[in-house]
């Protein structure tokens, strides 16, 4: 049966840990020069409607060393970005590669492109969700902290697809979660439907971030307007002044909390100069672990298991 990464909704705790599992040996095999071609021959076929850095590279450089190729499709040049539907580039694709990666803006078109292709299909970030980067943030995390479970998140920002999948895969693996956002924008009503039947964690959703981040084992935020997303001013207004990861916020985290952000940062915004650099080994190293964790899905989705 054909296997696809779409959301985290999607996954069970043994799921996510089998990934976490996966990106360890990986970043081991890579660092002492193991050989791990479990996609050789094979290729990858990438749509980007939405455009980046650390996805392209990440994957593009992954498939690589693990013997296979990427293919870059962007949505501009391509006929998807042309009206073609949906339904005929995901069945002219399942033709031609072993896997299709997307990123894009609806999570519809990667539900739709998965239910037509023939191959797996990887959510490389939708505007509900962002998979493939809260796995590394999740293995980032286990790395330094050697657990989850029992772990308190912390997200402070906007509830976007970080959010959403921050608080899906924050739960599922046992974490406490809480997440401090202004009013009009909270995370999608789905994950917090989610949220509501966890019995083995904690959910919070509040206003103030100082009650959020209390006693927070991991920090977590995010830029105030994601890519795509319109009224700039409008955000800042709402955000500006009181959703910042600072100093003066982190004195109230555990002792010794780790913070970690997506990338690109706006320093003074969501989050400090002095915090970023502070815990900028954290951050890189979840940069790094995008790499790790992505090879890790598309070795159990296209490679031989």
């Amino acid at each position: 049966m054909k296997k696809d990464l779409l959301k985290l909704l999607d996954l069970t705790r043994e799921d996510i840990t089998k990934i976490l599992d996966v990106a360890d040996q990986m970043k081991y095999n890579q660092k002492h020069g193991l050989p791990h071609d479990c996609l050789k021959g094979k290729t990858l076929a990438m749509i980007f409607e939405k455009n980046s850095t650390r996805t392209r590279v990440s994957f593009e450089v992954g498939v690589y060393q693990m013997g296979g190729h990427a293919l870059f499709l962007s949505g501009k040049e391509s006929q998807i970005g042309r009206g073609e539907p949906i339904a005929d580039t995901a069945r002219v694709l399942s033709r031609y590669c072993d896997g299709i990666m997307i990123r894009t803006y609806a999570q519809a078109e990667v539900e739709e492109l998965a239910k037509y292709a023939t191959i797996p299909v990887i959510n490389g970030l939708t505007d509900f969700a962002h998979p493939c980067q809260v796995l590394a943030d999740l293995m980032t995390v286990r790395e330094k902290m050697t657990r989850l479970e029992g772990l308190k998140l912390c997200f402070i920002g906007d509830g976007n697809n970080m959010a959403n999948s921050l608080i899906v895969g924050g739960l599922k693996c046992g974490m406490d979660v809480s997440v401090a956002c202004p009013e009009g924008y909270d995370p999608d009503p789905r994950v917090l439907d989610f949220a509501k039947s966890v019995t083995d964690a904690k959910f919070t959703l509040c206003r103030d971030p100082e009650e959020a981040i209390a006693d927070a084992d991991v920090v977590i935020t995010d830029v105030w307007a994601s890519m795509g997303q319109e009224e700039a001013q409008k955000r800042r207004m709402a955000f500006e002044g009181v959703y910042q990861v600072n100093d003066t916020l982190m004195k109230l985290a555990h002792p010794g909390a780790m913070v970690q952000h997506c990338l690109p940062a706006h320093r003074g915004e969501e989050i400090t100069a002095e915090v970023f650099e502070a815990h900028a080994d954290e951050i890189f190293e979840e940069a790094e672990n995008r790499l790790h964790a992505q090879k890790a899905v598309l070795s159990l989705l296209m490679g031989e298991n």
